[in-house]
């Protein structure tokens, strides 16, 4: 089910997947499916935190793509602008290193790359009040020119997640400009410090100036237990992340990407300082709390969670 017109919602376009994630029982090494795919985490984390959201990606038909499709309707997630296809569901494999993910894909064609943007709902992504984009749909044609097309609209407020796979990025020189053109609008970039050394090469001061060179109002760039900074043009500010135990860290960007946009979503661009302190304080809480509870669009916190751990 769709948004109502008058109520603010997002749209959030991008990959849907399931991720076969290590886990231990007894001696053997099994792998679980988890529904994931970051744009969904953060659609997921979105209306974890009570905000309307529409998806916009395909979907396979299989058996996998219904555990897909069952957990947007599950999580209230509007599915009126995505797609079903017949094309096996993409799997990422996802091994656990001192609690960081590793990802290795298989699916080839990716089934959440078979969208075409003659299919965008136009009038869903122009009424929207914000529009994520992101993610490894930025690699794709289908997916891409998809993104780029609910991009293109000037009134949503825009926020852009790289969130690079190495593994996955075949061609550095194609993503940067795909990244570089989106970020010249966009009202917010968010950046890991990994994704600024694989796609720039620049450690995470400089990555935030070079896309703020780009166009980007503002850049957030995530340091995991270490926080995050951000840039704008008259603000460069540090905010420390609480002290947690991770369990999982597995969709702690997309926590904190989706808890930013809730953010944007109830106060706008905030107007100075103090207010994008307690904006950036307040995703990277909710990035911390993913990380206590394993999985991905499961482990994203709730919004009372987050209230009470930033008091």
């Amino acid at each position: 089910m769709s948004a109502p017109a008058e109520a603010p919602y997002a749209v959030v376009v991008g990959e849907a997947l399931v991720d076969l994630v290590e886990s231990r029982s007894g001696e053997a090494t099994v792998y679980r499916p988890m529904v994931g795919g970051a744009p969904l985490n953060v659609a997921a984390g979105l209306r974890r935190l009570g905000a309307q959201v529409e998806f916009v990606g395909a979907v396979s038909r299989d058996a996998l793509g219904d555990r897909i499709w069952d957990l947007l309707a599950a999580t209230g997630v509007g599915t009126r602008a995505s797609v079903r296809v017949d094309v096996p569901t993409t799997l990422a494999l996802t091994s656990l290193h001192d609690g960081v993910p590793e990802f290795t894909f298989y699916g080839d064609p990716p089934s959440f790359a078979r969208i075409d943007r003659e299919s965008l709902d136009h009038a869903l992504v122009s009424g929207a009040t914000a529009v994520y984009c992101g993610s490894i749909s930025l690699m794709y044609p289908g997916s891409r020119e998809t993104a780029e097309a609910a991009w293109s609209h000037s009134g949503p407020l825009k926020v852009l997640d790289p969130n690079v796979r190495p593994r996955l990025l075949a061609d550095k020189r194609a993503l940067r400009g795909t990244v570089e053109s989106l970020a010249a609008t966009a009202d917010v970039v968010k950046l890991s410090g990994p994704d600024a050394e694989a796609l720039l090469g620049l450690a995470p001061e400089p990555a935030a100036a070079c896309l703020r060179d780009a166009g980007a109002a503002a850049v957030v760039v995530t340091l995991g237990a270490a926080g995050a900074i951000l840039v704008s043009a008259d603000i460069e500010l540090e905010v420390s992340a609480p002290a947690v135990r991770a369990v999982d860290t597995t969709g702690a960007g997309d926590a904190f990407a989706a808890a930013l946009i809730h953010g944007l979503m109830a106060g706008g661009v905030p107007a100075g300082p103090d207010a994008w302190r307690d904006l950036v304080r307040f995703a990277v809480t909710a990035a911390s709390l993913s990380c206590e509870v394993p999985g991905a669009s499961g482990a994203m916190p709730p919004l009372d969670a987050i209230r009470a751990r930033t008091g």
